[in-house]
């Protein structure tokens, strides 16, 4: 299938390049593929840690991977999605794995492959670009452009319309750090939980867990400004990291015998350890920063094996998109996730200034609006 198609992209040529903005011509959409006219896509911290990966150089590239929109063609083999389905875009994977089977496509035995890889599996590309094949499949999807090649399991069907062009980042930053918070942490009413780094992704968490009335939610960051927001989402303590002389000491201050549950989203392995500290016995931690490769987390043994702490990896919080993305649009029209308060829009060709920002954290969560005709 082959509608004619051109899409606006913002490619990027090499590691630690600009991106240029590209006419892409639409080569196939094969029978398991849906083609998506975005409305809009939001700017994450791996999208902007990714504008350096080394291996992206042996083709030009589009990122981009909190996309939403309207379904605008379908292969034959889609069965549940049809033309005018406004759908948000998450990560992708097998379908068929063990973890998949399991209801935890984020554990995809071939996660790799589906979302980092950026080509279809056979090494072939959907877009053409000016001076050839442009990777594409970035996390399933490849936002950065005005269409989106994906598949029906990452691709989740709203109910409606509404806020569409907002709910992109429910594909990944939103649900990592929800999902973090609801599907594997679980603070129960009356426990304690610490957020180490509230920008978009911690701020979701303090969103999750707030809207679970969890007694003491303690955000740690260096920056006033997301300490405060912090404080507007849910937060009942703040501190300051770089000016608090004992993070730990005070998180036990208020918490008591410390802290049930603990998230930290920095990949800062000072931090991560303090997350660890920061534990009363039987408590868990979780992370979902994307360390460097080969990172070592140095640990107190004894504390860890007689306190019976967890130390838990999360990705993409755990989650079933098409279950969890729903249900935080849920929480968000009765009022228990207010995302829209970490929102800022930028038009789609102000994208450097969208990325220069969130690496700045004068944006929380930046989201390019695309052109509409």
């Amino acid at each position: 299938m082959t509608p004619n198609i051109t899409t606006q992209a913002a490619v990027l040529h090499q590691a630690g390049g600009q991106f240029a903005m590209e006419t892409l011509t639409l080569n196939d959409l094969r029978d398991d593929e849906v083609l998506v006219k975005l409305v809009a896509t939001g700017v994450c911290h791996t999208d902007i840690s990714f504008m350096g990966r080394p291996f992206m150089v042996d083709k030009p590239v589009v990122l981009g991977h909190e996309g939403a929109g309207y379904v605008h063609a379908v292969g034959a083999r889609v069965k549940h999605l049809k033309v005018g389905d406004p759908v948000v875009l998450s990560f992708d994977a097998c379908g068929h794995c063990e973890s998949c089977e399991d209801d935890h496509p984020a554990y995809c035995h071939d996660f790799i492959a589906h979302n980092f890889v950026a080509q279809r599996p056979d090494g072939t590309t959907a877009w053409q670009g000016p001076a050839g094949p442009v990777r594409h499949a970035f996390f399933g999807q490849s936002s950065f452009a005005t269409y989106s090649v994906c598949h029906e399991r990452n691709a989740i069907k709203m109910s409606d319309d509404r806020d569409l062009e907002m709910m992109g980042p429910l594909g990944c930053g939103f649900q990592t750090g929800a999902g973090a918070v609801l599907n594997v942490l679980q603070p129960r009413a009356h426990q304690s939980i610490v957020i180490f780094g509230v920008g978009s992704v911690g701020l979701a968490g303090i969103m999750a867990a707030a809207a679970m009335n969890t007694r003491h939610i303690i955000a740690v960051d260096l920056k006033p400004s997301r300490l405060e927001m912090a404080q507007q989402v849910g937060a009942t303590h703040v501190i300051r990291g770089d000016l608090c002389p004992d993070v730990v000491a005070e998180i036990k201050a208020i918490t008591g015998a410390g802290a049930h549950r603990s998230l930290d989203t920095t990949a800062n392995m000072h931090v991560l350890r303090q997350a660890v500290q920061c534990l009363r016995p039987m408590g868990v931690c979780g992370f979902v920063g994307g360390a460097a490769a080969g990172s070592e987390l140095a640990v107190d043994v004894r504390d860890v094996m007689i306190g019976g702490k967890v130390i838990r990896g999360i990705v993409e919080g755990d989650s079933n998109p098409s279950e969890l993305i729903p249900r935080l649009v849920s929480m968000y029209r009765a009022g228990q996730f207010p995302m829209d308060r970490l929102i800022r829009y930028y038009p789609f060709e102000q994208i450097d200034q969208a990325i220069h920002d969130s690496e700045s954290g004068d944006a929380v969560k930046a989201i390019l609006r695309m052109p509409q005709a």
